[in-house]
């Protein structure tokens, strides 16, 4: 079994691993289908530096990340919380409605998302790029699952308390939730870190433009790609993701089954 799960995570991390190994050949050696670089040098890092604004788009990226992953946390658990602990007529339909959005392409929502954002004026602004994704249908319905495996007397017990339906959210459910919660910020700061189609069609000046264009633009400044410098460049971008993941593994697994286990 652990043989199995080594040649499986292998095959799994290979591109990665390869896409390391290029960031530190030159050109011909590349063309020569070589595995390891002759010698360890961080020249391309250096060329990717001098060609973008890497640390710019960096910043922006992880900006316009992390809001989102606020964003969304605090959007999605108050959703989650009004469709578990407060009744009202027809918050099953309406909640089968609201998760109903997740057949819908994020493609034929792309062009109204982008007359909102224009006739609001918020091209090349880091609100533009981060509050359409507020609302996310996949994390409410996580939070609800975690939320209804939460005992009713929990509620019952702070109303007796005098505590408000604000004050019972703030103070028993949100801390009893940390695993989803964590789950969920970690799902929308990857997915938002690795947006481009977005990003790309609201902006157009590199002030306010993310890691993942400052990419594609390596790949079109030259009529021949130095595959090199590329690789540098992607290395440095999937470092805070690959940081993110192998940090909180175990709290990712936790939130994904605590829903769909009593």
């Amino acid at each position: 079994m652990y043989f199995l799960l080594t040649v499986t995570s292998f095959l799994v991390f290979f591109p990665v691993l390869y896409a390391f190994m290029i960031s530190f050949m030159s050109g011909p050696e590349i063309l020569q289908g070589r595995f390891f670089p002759e010698a360890f040098k961080f020249d391309n890092y250096a060329k990717v530096f001098d060609r973008l604004p890497l640390l710019k788009y960096l910043l922006n990226s992880f900006i316009v990340s992390l809001t989102v992953m606020i964003g969304q946390l605090a959007v999605c658990s108050l959703a989650a919380y009004a469709f578990v602990f407060i009744p009202f007529k027809g918050r099953e339909f309406v909640f089968f409605l609201f998760i109903s959005t997740m057949m819908i392409p994020w493609e034929a929502t792309m062009i109204p998302n982008f007359f909102t954002i224009q006739k609001l004026d918020w091209l090349n602004t880091y609100q533009g790029m981060s509050l359409p994704f507020f609302a996310l249908a996949f994390g409410t319905f996580l939070l609800r699952q975690h939320f209804k495996t939460i005992p009713k007397e929990l509620q019952e017990a702070s109303q007796i308390a005098g505590l408000s339906r604000f004050a019972f959210f703030w103070k028993v459910i949100l801390p009893v939730s940390k695993t989803s919660l964590v789950t969920l910020g970690a799902y929308g700061f990857l997915t938002t870190w690795n947006m481009y189609l977005w990003p790309l069609l609201i902006t157009t000046n590199s002030s306010v433009r993310t890691v993942q264009i400052g990419l594609k633009q390596l790949q079109s400044q030259e009529m021949s790609t130095d595959w090199g410098v590329v690789m540098a460049g992607v290395i440095v971008v999937i470092i805070p993701t690959l940081l993110l993941l192998f940090i909180g593994q175990k709290q990712l697994q936790k939130g994904l089954s605590q829903g769909a286990l009593k």
